[in-house]
């Protein structure tokens, strides 16, 4: 069963990193980490602030996005070419093939969220007072080795950016060691940026599994807002709005609630002496886990009860 279950899931992860589109939002993300470097610059004193608040808020928005796309066309683009069901008439369950569909995905955009997040580091580290020569030949040796590493893989190139993007994040953790509040705040929003993107992916295999990609993407992206805006909605006032309130209430209470990923500056940065940093974010990594799950299970319901006919 995992076996099977993997095979899907890297076969998955191949053809996303394939597509034109996950590439146009890798550069517009790292365009993003140069408009933040801009905007530093006219800031006084606080360039590292700067970029590591403009990048974590793209590693959020730009994950959200790519695991939009992912997971309204993924399937979609199996029954549209009809390789579904060379796939399905393999000894592999229905609920197997929804479980690694997601995995995949989740495993592009955690590669994706991992370079744009060493691209804010190393922006990080520039700003904060690195030197710029240890800056220049780290970045000359990791592409150096992703080259080798291209070459020697010659039948697998498109997996090697895996283990090599995590390498590329602990060397932009180091390099940004002159600014440790903001390098932690950095980490910290790229863990929750993933927790929250495995939430939102959740939702789109699970409207993907009866839907089309448009809708799948519109019902995807309008759980996104409302799950950002969960805690508005839970306090409108009654008085003014009537039922209206109710209904945000109940929408409060049926969406996840998307706004715990995107906590306090001061929480992040570890100056919130009630609640510590790493806890709050493993309690969020369990939250989104446990969603995530009753979402897959709920997939993998509707998709084995699809008629494909």
């Amino acid at each position: 069963m995992p076996t099977r279950i993997l095979t899907i899931a890297l076969n998955t992860y191949r053809e996303a990193v394939r597509a034109r589109l996950l590439l146009g939002v890798f550069a517009v993300a790292l365009g993003t980490c140069v408009y933040a470097l801009l905007v530093a610059t006219l800031s006084l004193h606080n360039e590292a602030r700067v970029v590591a608040d403009l990048g974590a808020a793209s590693l959020s928005l730009y994950g959200v996005l790519v695991a939009i796309v992912l997971g309204s066309t993924s399937l979609y683009r199996e029954l549209e070419l009809k390789t579904i069901f060379p796939i399905l008439s393999r000894p592999l369950r229905r609920w197997e093939y929804v479980v690694g569909k997601y995995l995949g995905s989740m495993l592009t955009v955690s590669v994706f969220v991992a370079v744009d997040a060493a691209a804010v580091l190393v922006l990080l580290a520039l700003e904060s007072g690195q030197t710029p020569w240890k800056v220049v030949a780290a970045g000359v040796a990791m592409l150096a080795i992703l080259g080798v590493m291209m070459l020697r893989a010659r039948d697998a190139r498109v997996f090697v950016a895996i283990p090599w993007a995590v390498a590329l994040v602990l060397v932009a953790w180091l390099l940004a060691t002159p600014a440790p509040g903001e390098r932690q705040l950095v980490a910290a929003a790229s863990v929750l940026a993933v927790c929250e993107i495995g939430i939102v992916a959740a939702v789109a295999t699970l409207f993907a599994s009866f839907s089309s990609p448009f809708l799948t993407a519109t019902f995807t992206a309008m759980v996104f807002v409302i799950g950002r805006s969960s805690d508005a909605l839970a306090h409108i006032p009654v008085h003014p709005f009537g039922p209206l309130a109710t209904f945000g209430r109940v929408l409060a209470r049926v969406v996840p609630n998307l706004h715990v990923y995107v906590p306090a500056r001061a929480l992040l940065l570890g100056q919130d002496a009630a609640q510590p940093v790493w806890p709050y974010v493993a309690q969020a990594a369990l939250h989104a886990a446990l969603y995530a799950t009753g979402l897959l299970a709920a997939s993998t319901v509707i998709f084995r009860k699809r008629d494909f006919a």
